[in-house]
């Protein structure tokens, strides 16, 4: 049984972008609240810190103060990978992470969302490999 924040059945497994992704189980209209990741909140200060200890980073800050780390979350949608032409957005609301599909996504389409600006200071190579793909984040 899904948790209730989570609108949709996803599954996840091997991506083609880069480690492990998040995929449909099932249709997603365009427009809907696909779910929201919940993990560890700490404030920006001792993210930062953590995120320089880890290869894998699974933080999103949600305030000036306030981030809120995934590494030991169960939800799927932690495994969300970048793109450059995603099919879905996050944005934080409430100090919580959501997702909504951009366009309908069909059943076993890895979701993927714009990680936009992040402290990578486009020192990590984008592996979306979608036309017009930036190259870096």
């Amino acid at each position: 049984m899904r948790p209730q924040w989570q609108k949709f059945e996803l599954a996840t497994g091997a991506s083609a972008i880069d480690g492990q992704g998040v995929f449909a189980a099932e249709a997603i209209p365009r427009r809907r609240k696909i779910g929201e990741i919940r993990g560890e909140s700490l404030s920006v200060d001792d993210a930062r810190i953590r995120a320089t200890r880890h290869e894998r980073i699974m933080i999103v800050e949600v305030s000036m103060r306030r981030a809120i780390d995934f590494t030991r979350s169960t939800d799927p949608l932690r495994y969300a990978n970048h793109s450059c032409a995603p099919n879905a957005r996050f944005c934080i609301r409430q100090r919580r992470v959501e997702f909504y599909a951009l366009r309908e996504i069909a059943p076993g389409e890895e979701i993927t969302v714009s990680y936009g600006d992040t402290h990578h200071e486009g020192r990590l190579t984008c592996r979306c490999g979608v036309p017009g793909c930036s190259r870096r984040l």
